[in-house]
């Protein structure tokens, strides 16, 4: 008899199901986190019958896949976004939200999503990681940039800022507590700065040798930051079916609701993956300032629609273009990608 389990997973705890092929739970109980061998050791015994694993895939989910894939359970990743609610109960609870998600693995309409290998996992991350500390330089230096146009007049650049000492910032007419905020700013940012190159070197060292990295990079307007993004968040290519599937996961599809020529909503516009819709439009902005056969296009679609409506449509030509790209490991060519 083949046998389906589901896991309700928590921060402290988890709940694991079991569903026979008639639909009825064989068992279920509340396991702690720690130690990790608890949950293997409450399925073990349903080890050989067991078709798959389903795990939500919730913030703290890299754990407990790892410890079931060693322990030699097949784990599914859920794609909650994705599962199907049931309606008609009055009560849900941890047990049901398991039992629900075994049962659709059990009708085989269970919505999974990419487990990506560990190692490559942890160096995604660790570019993630990168954007963040990213972030927050801009979000200091637009302190910085803010403090002195509101006290003093002046506009600095970014670059200005970052070179400003503290004996220029001694010699502005402003107030010493004023000065004193601007140059903790400055040293937060030249801190986050030498971060950020570390983590550069860190990526780029094992980036390098990589194939797809090397391929993603003839692509126009990508260079080292989004070629790494892109590699590593789209993982093995060939999970997805065609270019559209591939464009639509980085976001570059329409998700507008028509009907008889009529708007009528938005479909899940955050459906795929954000840092990928990030490395298509700022590879879109590079390619359009330096790749004249992509900036000729862009202006012929700007004189016909907006030039937001123009931007993402280089982003998804750049798109559907990597994916081609990274599936035929061939070189970008600009004339016929844009022709």
């Amino acid at each position: 008899m083949q046998l389906y389990a589901a896991i309700d997973l928590h921060s402290s705890n988890c709940v694991p199901v079991v569903m026979d092929e008639q639909g009825k739970r064989v068992f279920s109980k509340r396991v702690p986190n720690r130690p990790a061998s608890a949950i293997v050791d409450a399925l073990a015994p349903y080890r050989d019958q067991l078709v798959g694993v389903a795990v939500e895939s919730t913030p703290n989910w890299y754990w407990l896949e790892r410890t079931l894939r060693e322990a030699d359970f097949k784990v599914e990743l859920v794609n909650t976004a994705a599962v199907e609610q049931y309606g008609g109960k009055k009560h849900c609870d941890d047990f049901s939200d398991a039992e629900h998600l075994a049962d659709l693995m059990r009708m085989n309409r269970l919505p999974t999503a990419y487990i990506c290998p560990e190692k490559d996992r942890a160096l995604r991350d660790l570019a993630r990681k990168r954007g963040q500390l990213v972030r927050q330089r801009t979000c200091q230096l637009l302190s910085a940039h803010n403090l002195i146009a509101r006290d003093i007049g002046d506009h600095v650049t970014g670059n200005a800022l970052k070179a400003l000492s503290a004996s220029v910032v001694n010699a502005m007419p402003l107030l010493a507590d004023q000065k004193t905020a601007l140059k903790v700013t400055l040293a937060v940012v030249r801190c986050l700065d030498s971060q950020i190159e570390r983590l550069e070197r860190a990526i780029l060292a094992q980036m390098r040798p990589r194939e797809d990295f090397r391929w993603i990079k003839t692509v126009s307007g990508i260079g080292d930051v989004l070629g790494l993004t892109i590699a590593l968040e789209c993982g093995d290519i060939t999970r997805f079916r065609s270019a559209g599937h591939f464009a639509s996961y980085a976001r570059m599809v329409d998700a507008t609701r028509i009907s008889n020529g009529k708007k009528k909503g938005s479909g899940n516009a955050k459906c795929g993956n954000r840092y990928l819709a990030w490395a298509f439009m700022e590879a879109a902005h590079h390619a359009i300032t330096h790749d004249p056969v992509i900036r000729r296009w862009y202006q012929r679609k700007c004189a016909k629609s907006h030039k937001v409506i123009a931007m993402k449509a280089v982003a998804h030509k750049l798109a559907r273009a990597s994916f081609h790209v990274l599936t035929h490991k061939e070189e970008f060519d600009a004339h016929r990608a844009f022709s």
